[in-house]
């Protein structure tokens, strides 16, 4: 008989990982059936763009999904959301979950604080000590599964042999992930982001094995989460073996010429990252003045890429930078700004609309600044020199009941620090650094290229353009064991 898989894609970066890579392809070509769930608006476009024998779309339900966390209890699993984030093992580094306490700390009144952060941080104590407060932290959340489970029909449908999804039930994907495991279907996640495994942790759903990036992503997800080693896989990182084929390069003058940008002056790019936290605009202002000034050691230019947070409606404040970067591009000649690709619906600007773009800018640029965004990586697959730049404004945002984090005080965030012990790139804390660090790389794109390759090496393990294979074959063995 046919075997069938459900993969949950709720997220852009989970269709690149699946539908970009060779993982689906990989499934189907073995003879496996493949239904996709993705995001209800948007499932027609991709479907239709994806079209393969084989291989089928269905709605995720979101909007049921939320109503049902918003009416069932909303207070309570809001409380297991916070402590499923926050609560991973103090085995591993836990810098990046300590920062989202205190996010929750700064954006709520003492009631709050009083009545659920005080008495939320007691559990935090057991639940960073003891892996049997954690596993039952995961059994308390699988009471919240709705009866009848908002995927019966397709489960009754398509009797999957299994459900994939792109993680442990850290988002909506944990209604499906639960009744899938109520019905003792075999289910597994894929960690499709670099800081996944550090800065979120214990699972939202009863998940059986899981495939990630390296061993250092192994490490956090069996010692920060209670993973058996033996169910969790390395088999690298599917969405950059596009870049190692290259199939996303534009040609350069295509790329430059799409941008306005002048072939004789030297390409910085900004890659804007970590808006939640903190204004990228100090970053950013900085780079502006410098490429319009002669302090660089070469004629330059400067290319910035807006974050998806910046194009939210909410908060203000983050179409309040964009808007203020758009001014920066008029009143400077050698300034330009490039707007990720929407794809639609809660998708949003990560769809994966723009590899190309991502990919061309990343090649192309003589040096790329950014705090201490995923980018690195990716930017170190390209062997282009990178600046994690992390200059402050006082007080951050400087808004009522929005926390800003010092961007000097991340550094220690696990895939932060671990950037920065690699010697892969630079960190500027001022312009003055920032100046010397743009001069060295302008002068030497050489500089730090050892170490750029051994970071890559370590963070993704695999750099032949095959782990969408290598991952579809470690799904096929988990699916006919």
């Amino acid at each position: 008989m046919t075997k069938r898989i459900f993969i949950s894609a709720d997220h852009g970066m989970a269709i690149i990982y699946f539908l970009q890579s060779d993982v689906v392809s990989t499934l189907l070509d073995a003879g496996v059936e493949v239904i996709v769930l993705t995001d209800d608006d948007t499932k027609d476009k991709i479907a239709q763009r994806f079209a393969r024998p084989g291989l089928s779309f269905e709605g995720l339900r979101l909007k049921q999904a939320n109503d049902y966390a918003k009416k069932v209890s909303p207070r309570l699993q809001s409380l297991l959301i916070y402590l499923r984030r926050v609560g991973g093992s103090r085995r591993i580094n836990t810098e990046a979950m300590d920062s989202h306490v205190w996010e929750v700390w700064g954006e709520n009144g003492w009631k709050f604080r009083l009545g659920v952060w005080m008495p939320a941080a007691v559990m935090l104590f057991f639940l960073r000590n003891f892996s049997w407060a954690r596993k039952l932290l995961v059994r308390m959340q699988n009471r919240f599964t709705p009866t009848p489970g908002l995927y019966t029909d397709l489960f009754d449908k398509y009797q999957p042999d299994m459900v994939i999804a792109s993680t442990p039930g850290w988002r909506m994907d944990r209604y499906l992930l639960r009744e899938s495991a109520r019905r003792g279907i075999p289910n597994m996640t894929v960690i499709v982001g670099w800081d996944n495994s550090s800065s979120y942790n214990v699972s939202g759903a009863d998940v059986q094995w899981a495939t990630c990036w390296s061993q250092l992503q192994k490490d956090e997800l069996v010692y920060g989460s209670d993973w058996d080693p033996e169910h969790v896989n390395i088999g690298g990182i599917p969405s950059y073996d596009g870049y190692f084929r290259k199939q996303w390069l534009m040609p350069r003058d295509e790329y430059f010429k799409l941008h306005n940008l002048d072939p004789k002056r030297k390409l910085i790019s900004y890659a804007s990252s970590f808006v939640h936290f903190a204004p990228n605009f100090p970053n950013i202002e900085a780079l502006a003045k410098l490429v319009s000034s002669d302090a660089l050691a070469e004629p330059s230019q400067l290319l910035i890429r807006l974050h998806p947070s910046h194009f939210q409606d909410k908060p203000k404040i983050f179409a309040d930078e964009r808007v203020q970067v758009f001014e920066l591009e008029k009143k400077y000649p050698h300034v330009h700004v490039v707007q990720p690709v929407a794809l639609g619906g809660s998708l949003g600007y990560y769809g994966g609309e723009d590899m190309d773009e991502k990919s061309s800018m990343m090649a192309y640029s003589d040096v790329l600044v950014t705090v201490y965004s995923t980018m690195l990586v990716e930017t170190a697959v390209h062997d282009t020199p990178m600046i994690a730049a992390t200059i402050d404004v006082p007080g951050g945002w400087n808004k009522p009941n929005k926390f800003s984090l010092s961007l000097k005080e991340i550094g220690d965030w696990p895939t932060h620090k671990r950037f920065r012990e690699a010697n892969a790139g630079r960190v500027a804390s001022d312009e003055k650094q920032l100046l010397e660090a743009l001069n060295m790389y302008l002068q030497d794109r050489s500089v730090d290229s050892v170490e750029r390759r051994k970071f890559v090496e370590d963070e993704i393990t695999f750099t032949d353009a095959l782990s969408g294979r290598r991952t579809a074959e470690f799904i096929l063995n988990v699916l006919n064991s």
